[in-house]
């Protein structure tokens, strides 16, 4: 059943805060966590990719990521606050991103901007008999992050929800999630939304304005907070893929896949708050027409343990989509091929002096096992066989590369390896193009987890890649929305 903007949702039960947590994803309200991507390049060469070591621009760093150490606090305060660290951090975020928009508001809206001036914490563990009101419903049991249309408000579940992100995925992931839930409220406030406008657009957006915030972040010009455009950033985006819609087929799935959602942050990050205004139903048509939107029904190899019958099947795929004048040999016994001129890259490698693809086929089975029943805690990582699959394309893209004469070293020849298996996977996902095997979102999900976990599918023939995972996620995408021209260009 739909709900009016501006509802909660409560969990009924503690069955862990894995369960949780996907119960407070499905708010449309606002989500509690966010995404992101960048736009397809189309054939043509873009200068912020010309150096394989930036992110969207900026130099990839590492170092501090979090709050800066010294900082006072923000002079902000919550209603039914308890003092403690959360509604310090929270309260800091917001004070970093009213900041922000005190200055892009008027740029890119025009008018001025009013700050939200009604914050709400609340403990998801007090007693039915003790709970507060947050958007006109019992913070009893409510798991959740949002901001209420109704009283223009932004509340936050201090003893759960929080916490267990900041755990997961650190405190840069704790900001992130109140950065989406104030572009709620920029929506409200610049009338780009309405009642009429679908729950999906308001979710894209507000990721979209989320990755904004995050590269000012980036760029030094916070107050409170730093992030580092490797780890740190890593860690926004795994945050990301792990409140996903898992279902898109289900009625209540409105927030967008890890695919859509990190789309959108990369967006932002990349764009700014110009690109999050361009979010709308077309536009989210337009990238994500031949992608798979559910995870029902037959799923087809893909789906199945990996095994050498299902990699065999999945070569003959490839070498349909792009295909070599001499296609690579496979071997199915190791990875250790002892290459004069590559490394062993277990469990799958390629080595160009023999032009073979050896895997070892126990090890990416064991990759490939599925994490989907853990219920217990947030997945820091979404596994599955494509998260295996996407190793062995990976592999087979480096014979393609060094069939078309490119260098099979270095960052952009690993940024390349993650671009051409986004074609592939691309083309395996589209459903008027069966190659024999079918895809879901849930593969592609898993895909991207894998790119920021290890980059592992975005290496070269030495085993090496970028640090940064919003570059290597960033390279994928662009090979899933584009083409073969699209990666040589890029990454040229």
């Amino acid at each position: 059943m739909a709900r009016r903007q501006g509802e909660v949702v409560r969990g009924r039960r503690f069955e862990g805060i894995r369960r949780l947590l996907v119960v407070a994803a499905v708010l449309v309200v606002a989500v509690a966590i966010q995404t992101g991507c960048t736009r397809t390049v189309h054939g043509h060469a873009v200068s912020i990719y010309d150096d394989p070591f930036k992110v969207a621009g900026l130099p990839t760093t590492s170092g501090p990521n979090g709050p800066r150490a010294g900082v006072p606090d923000s002079s902000l305060t919550a209603q039914d606050s308890d003092g403690g660290a959360t509604d310090h951090l929270v309260l800091n975020a917001l004070d970093d991103i009213q900041t922000y928009w005190q200055g892009e508001f008027p740029q890119e809206f025009g008018g001025t901007f009013t700050p939200i001036d009604k914050f709400i914490s609340w403990s998801a563990k007090t007693p039915r008999s003790q709970a507060g009101q947050f958007c006109g419903q019992s913070s009893y049991r409510l798991v959740n992050a949002a901001y209420c249309r109704l009283d223009k408000s932004i509340g936050w579940d201090r003893a759960v929800l929080l916490p267990a992100v900041a755990d997961e995925f650190g405190k840069m992931s704790v900001v992130m999630v109140l950065a989406h839930e104030y572009g709620h409220a920029i929506q409200e406030m610049a009338k780009i939304v309405s009642t009429r406008t679908p729950t999906i657009v308001k979710e894209q957006q507000a990721d979209c304005f989320a990755g904004a915030f995050i590269r000012n972040v980036a760029e030094g010009k916070a107050k409170h907070f730093t992030i580092n455009t490797s780890d740190g950033l890593n860690q926004v985006l795994a945050a990301t893929v792990a409140f996903r819609d898992e279902n898109p087929d289900d009625p209540q799935s409105v927030h967008g896949s890890a695919f859509q959602r990190v789309t959108a942050v990369q967006i932002g990050f990349t764009d700014g708050p110009k690109g999050c205004k361009a979010i709308d139903q077309q536009e989210i048509d337009r990238r994500s027409v031949n992608l798979p939107q559910g995870v029902n029904g037959d799923s087809g190899q893909s789906k199945s343990e990996v095994s050498q019958s299902a990699l065999q099947t999945l070569a003959k795929a490839m070498a349909t989509i792009l295909p070599i004048p001499k296609e690579p040999d496979y071997s199915y016994e190791t990875a250790k091929l002892n290459c004069r001129n590559g490394a062993d890259t277990a469990p799958v490698t390629y080595c160009p002096a023999t032009n073979v693809i050896g895997t070892d086929v126990p090890a990416l089975h064991d990759r490939g096992i599925s994490n989907a029943d853990d219920q217990d805690a947030l997945p820091a990582n979404v596994t599955g066989s494509y998260t295996a699959y996407i190793v062995f394309i990976s592999r087979y893209t480096l014979a393609v590369q060094h069939a078309a004469g490119e260098a099979l070293t270095g960052a952009k020849a690993g940024l390349r390896a993650a671009c051409l298996s986004g074609v592939i996977t691309g083309k395996l996902a589209d459903p008027n193009k069966s190659q024999g095997i079918t895809l879901t979102s849930g593969d592609i999900d898993q895909a991207i987890s894998g790119l920021l976990a290890d980059g592992l599918a975005a290496s070269d023939t030495d085993g090496k890649t970028v640090p940064s995972g919003f570059a290597r996620v960033d390279a994928f995408r662009a090979g899933v929305l584009g083409d073969q021209t699209t990666c040589y260009s890029r990454y040229a």
